[in-house]
């Protein structure tokens, strides 16, 4: 029994030690990797515009002041159908009415309010594909001055309807930019490019072009720009042979 004791406790303690000189191998000699990180940008132009605007009326009497801006609102939708823009485009919101008042102070304490009167609000939304025209159309705007409409008018957001295809014709670049610089790597340290061990998506940037707008961790997307650049990084990392 002692002898078979004896056999058993050593046939362990080789074991064990085998394992643990294979791990000490390991951690010795690590697996060679190549981490590399690709760029893939494209520039493109919007092909959706999105406009907005409000105009108001104000009067001490609610109902003269909605039929004002009735009346507004009819002068706003017949001038911009006149310059092309087809009526269902044109989305107008609802009216939006503010009570205004003054307030009153006696030595710095406020002591209460006097009305002067409604104003009313209304706001209206534009988008189209044909950039151009709605583009145009904002800035001839004031035009809307001569026939007694003050019309404020917002600037214009630009969007990409195509957005997705070319978040993946970007990413094919990105990777392949990335495969050629660990290629590079590898060649000039002697070596061959082995397996592809993982690879990482990061954050997707659409600036204005020649803008120098920065860049953000959690990604930019430019809409005040019909020119823009979208940009995507991938970080690889390969086995080297």
């Amino acid at each position: 029994m002692k002898n078979v004791s004896a056999i058993i406790f050593g046939a362990a303690i080789i074991i064990a030690a085998f394992f643990l000189g294979n791990a000490y191998v390991r951690r010795a000699n690590p697996p060679q990797i190549i981490s590399v990180t690709g760029l893939g940008n494209e520039n493109f132009t919007s092909d959706l515009i999105v406009w907005e605007g409000q105009f108001s009326s104000n009067s001490t009497v609610l109902k003269t002041a909605f039929d004002q801006l009735n009346n507004d609102k009819e002068i706003v939708r017949q001038y911009l159908t006149s310059k092309g823009i087809p009526a269902e485009n044109i989305i107008f919101n609802s009216v939006q009415t503010t009570e205004m008042r003054d307030n009153q102070y006696d030595n710095g304490n406020y002591v209460g309010s006097i009305f002067r009167g409604y104003q009313l609000t209304q706001t209206l939304k534009i988008e189209s594909e044909d950039v151009a025209l709605i583009e145009g159309v904002s800035r001839e705007i004031t035009e809307l001055l001569n026939k007694g409409v003050q019309f404020n008018s917002y600037p214009p957001r630009y969007y990409y309807t195509k957005l997705a295809d070319l978040k993946i014709e970007m990413i094919s670049k990105a990777t392949e930019d990335a495969r050629i610089r660990a290629e590079k790597i590898a060649e000039n340290a002697g070596s061959g490019l082995g397996d592809l061990v993982s690879a990482n998506m990061g954050v997707f940037q659409i600036t204005g072009q020649n803008s120098g707008e920065d860049y953000s961790w959690g990604g930019a997307y430019n809409t005040s720009s019909k020119n823009k650049t979208a940009s995507i990084t991938m970080r690889l990392e390969y086995k080297v042979k």
